[in-house]
């Protein structure tokens, strides 16, 4: 995983990383709402964090591994829309677009995201 001291949180609110999506990667809180867990989603795929992905995915929909290209970059994250998610309610989806760079190439993943929270947690779920 790469180095995150002093850094920014690669999820775009400006926070430091450390007490951004940090305390979620590491297990010592969980995300609150289906928008903050898809920020520290966007984080943990721009930071290589494989386990953090697979932890947080559903598992009726979770794949066994991930095979994350080193070479992809993620640049930034842009939250269009939401509707759901919050801290009391059971499903939420949010619709995103993830700007990344491959062999020099600058893309876009633009997706809308199910996510469901079963005991208090958070979960991604699967693309609408």
């Amino acid at each position: 995983m790469t180095s995150t001291t002093n850094r920014r949180c690669p999820c775009g609110q400006g926070d430091p990383y450390e007490t951004c999506c940090a305390p979620f990667h590491q297990g010592r809180r969980k995300a609150p709402t289906a928008e903050a867990l898809m920020r520290s989603r966007y984080s943990a795929f721009a930071l290589g964090d494989e386990d953090y992905l697979l932890a947080t995915w559903h598992p009726t929909t979770r794949p066994a591994s991930l095979d994350l290209d080193p070479d992809q970059r993620w640049t930034h994250l842009e939250i269009l829309s939401r509707t759901d998610g919050t801290p009391f309610q059971t499903t939420g989806t949010v619709e995103f677009r993830a700007h990344y760079r491959w062999q020099g190439q600058r893309d876009v993943l633009h997706e809308t995201s199910r996510f469901v929270r079963e005991n208090g947690t958070w979960l991604y779920l699967s693309p609408t």
